[in-house]
């Protein structure tokens, strides 16, 4: 691979992308806006998204906060009942400590030890039941209550929990006296119920602790029971409906313009390379086939005009998105962010390496579509030459030579894009997978909601999507610069001199042309050497010579196709490069061996750029060159449109194009073998017309028939770029030098 198949200057060919947008560079940097601004409302979407789970989830599940909390209220109640109880009962006993070794007889003679102490309380003395919180609590029970209540080990929930249910029924209702939560009232019996209910509930089983929640209390069910808070999430649903009906609306307004700015710049870049096709000097398509030249304006221009249309504003997206997607990320959480990154890292790492290597692939499939574009072109239009020498074999080899050398260019250039959309899917479910088990372990330890992950899963797709988007638009953007490095390259090729500052005009010539001392060569050799002629107004001028003298160059000069080396031509003495090329042209009117006719009518193609031409003038050519009788056959006359479904012969086509040359009517006419491709009796035809045509106007025939220029008043004989001879038809053959052997050996082949 030669080094020059690189992108020889890719940020410097993307700044003259941006450069021919010219008026529309604000259109486009809305669209991009429209764009960012379009992403950035996506990225709103998953974070309320996560909010909406949340509320669903918590929807759908007992409240299990606001369980907490009347346990912890009926808890302090409890508390607080059975302190108030134990003073009760502790005034009531008037409890006294005994030793160990001690006995207090009762009334009863009974001994009543009361902890572990060895305590004894003598009843003899105790007054009888009393009231706690309305209920009434017999001697016997109190005494019961304050055995058990002074075994109770506090740090034991469950042992408490059970503890209780020993205490006698009057005690258990002082106890669990009503409470409040959220102006339900729950009574003893419920709270009784409910810590049951808690005492006996499987936390390592969620499905069977839900059920036991369901045979909850009513009044502490009604408090916990499921519910969704539809407000809250009609609001977000209202959100996420707007915010997305806005980043379609920004969506389809930056497609449009940006559709609308780069076909417009497409059109430009076409009608620039229209206009350079005509200020590049004729030397230029010497080195370039007209193939190559027809590729840049429809294949690179389409390709600059998808990847700016397209790829421009995937690439600010996916960049957008990107960044958007990361800080979003950040905020939600850190770990999982983190971990997403890593993830993904090697997907940039890939991205750029790939990127590296394809760009001097689109570079190389680029120039190799214009070869062989360039091929075909010239092979279908000498068709009838290929299939005459039989180089159909030769024609093949060369297509698939070219059809092969592109393939390769292709196969690399997309093969190595393909790579992207695999390795990125990858990537992307790598980073997927990644996130879900790092979230799902964080869920279960209560470090994030469930919405939490929900919003990752989603985050993490749009995160990872940027990077294939991004390859993608990169790829397709490095096509669109080897494809504007063909087209600038073609119009930063050196114009023709710049006449604009040329006030010399020239109405109509006298028709006074003369050659002096004239010195032009190619850039390989040097074709005409020191030619000097003049020719007098209203002299038919003939050159002849053999083939390479330097005929068809000499005209080229003096219509300016070429600039001389040396030397001067003048019209009517006002040197050639004092006119502009306009004014050299609009004297001359050619025929040309090499035929041209375009698509179009039969009148359009007679009066090509002449106006106001009458029917009787376009009628009186056709029929001074033998045409006039063909065309009234033909299904539309005149107006009927020569097409590939209209064939003209070669000779049709040369009868055409003379009578072209009649109408436009201009002092001076050139005519390079304008009936080569016609039969002798319409040669005759022709050649008498053109006789009548050329009367009082200079006339410059080039022709290798030496027998239709005899009545010329000059002819010029050249030979390796120097006129060799000059004179009138009698006077060269009297003096049997080069032009008699080229007249007579014609003769002698004839005959």
């Amino acid at each position: 691979m030669k080094n020059n198949e690189k992108a020889k200057n890719l940020l410097g060919t993307w700044k003259k992308l941006f450069g021919c947008f010219g008026k529309y560079k604000v259109l486009v940097v809305i669209a991009l806006c429209c764009a960012a601004v379009a992403t950035v409302f996506t990225l709103l979407g998953p974070n309320r998204l996560s909010d909406i789970t949340d509320y669903i989830t918590e929807g759908i599940q007992p409240d299990t906060e606001k369980l907490t909390e009347i346990t912890e209220d009926v808890s302090e109640n409890l508390s607080a009942n059975i302190t108030v109880l134990t003073e009760e009962i502790s005034e009531n006993l008037n409890v006294g400590n005994m030793t160990a070794d001690e006995n207090t007889e009762t009334a009863s003679g009974a001994e009543i030890p009361t902890n572990e102490s060895s305590t004894y309380i003598n009843t003899a003395d105790i007054p009888g039941e009393i009231i706690v919180n309305g209920i009434s609590i017999t001697l016997e029970e109190q005494m019961e209550t304050l055995e058990i209540l002074s075994s109770l080990d506090t740090e034991d929930e469950e042992a408490f929990l059970s503890a209780l249910d020993k205490l006698p029924q009057s005690v258990m209702d002082a106890v669990f006296t009503e409470i409040k939560v959220d102006g339900v009232t729950i009574s003893g019996t419920d709270q009784q119920e409910m810590l049951e209910i808690l005492t006996d509930l499987d936390a390592d089983d969620s499905e069977a602790a839900l059920a036991q929640m369901d045979e909850l209390p009513e009044s502490v069910y009604s408090l916990i029971k499921p519910s969704m808070n539809l407000t809250a999430i009609g609001k977000i649903g209202l959100f996420l409906v707007a915010i997305y009906i806005i980043s379609w609306v920004l969506q389809a307004m930056q497609g449009w313009i940006m559709a609308t700015a780069t076909q417009r710049v497409s059109r430009r870049m076409r009608s620039d390379i229209s206009n350079k096709i005509n200020s590049l000097p004729m030397g230029y398509y010497n080195t370039v086939s007209t193939g190559d030249v027809l590729s840049r304006v429809t294949n690179d221009v389409d390709m600059i005009s998808q990847s700016m249309n397209q790829s421009l504003s995937m690439l600010v997206t996916a960049v957008v998105q990107f960044i958007g997607c990361l800080i979003m990320m950040f905020i939600t959480n850190t770990v999982m962010t983190l971990t997403a990154i890593v993830a993904c890292a090697i997907g940039f790492l890939l991205m750029f390496l790939i990127m590296g290597r394809s760009q001097k692939y689109f570079t190389r499939q680029q120039r190799n579509l214009g070869a062989l574009n360039g091929h075909v072109e010239e092979i279908y239009t000498g068709h009838t030459v290929v299939k005459a020498y039989n180089g159909e074999r030769e024609a093949e080899d060369t297509f698939d030579k070219l059809n092969n050398d592109l393939l390769q260019s292709g196969f690399r250039a997309q093969c190595l894009a393909g790579l992207m959309m695999p390795i990125m899917t990858f990537i992307g479910n790598f980073g997927y997978v990644a996130v879900c088990v790092v979230g799902g372990a964080m869920a279960l330890n209560g470090r994030i909601s469930f919405g939490v992950i929900v919003a990752f899963m989603i985050y993490v797709r749009l995160f990872t999507s940027p990077l294939s988007q991004i390859s993608q638009s990169m790829q397709s953007l490095q096509t669109a610069a080897a494809a504007g490095e063909r087209i600038f390259e073609f119009l930063e090729a050196e114009d023709m001199e710049d006449e604009s500052n040329k006030t010399k005009t020239m109405d109509k010539a006298q028709g006074t042309v003369e050659f002096d001392h004239v010195k032009f060569g190619y850039t390989d050799k040097t074709i005409i050497h020191d030619f000097s002629a003049k020719a007098q107004p209203g002299q038919k001028i003939a050159i002849v010579g053999p083939t390479g003298a330097g005929k068809t160059t000499l005209v080229n000069l003096l219509m300016r196709f070429y600039e001389v080396d040396a030397g001067e031509i003048r019209i009517d003495g006002v040197p050639t490069r004092e006119l502009t090329r306009e004014d050299v042209h609009a004297q001359f009117c050619m025929v040309l061996q090499d035929t041209w006719v375009f698509e179009g009518t039969v009148r359009e193609n007679l009066v090509y750029c002449t106006e106001n031409v009458s029917d009787e003038k376009i009628a009186e050519a056709c029929e001074a060159v033998g045409l006039d009788h063909f065309i009234r056959t033909l299904p539309q006359g005149y107006d009927t449109v020569l097409d590939d479904q209209l064939n003209l012969s070669q000779g049709q086509k040369q009868q055409l194009t003379i009578a072209r040359a009649m109408i436009a009517d201009k002092p001076m006419l050139i005519l390079d073998e304008a009936t080569s491709s016609v039969d002798t009796r319409t040669e005759q035809l022709i050649q008498s017309a053109m006789d009548r045509l050329m009367e009082n106007r200079t006339s410059f025939v080039i022709a290798h028939r030496l027998s239709t220029i005899k009545n010329s008043d000059l002819i010029l004989v050249l030979r390796d770029g120097d006129v060799v001879e000059s004179g009138t038809h009698e006077e060269l053959l009297a003096q049997k030098g080069f032009y008699a052997d080229l007249y007579n050996s014609q003769f002698e082949q004839a005959s």
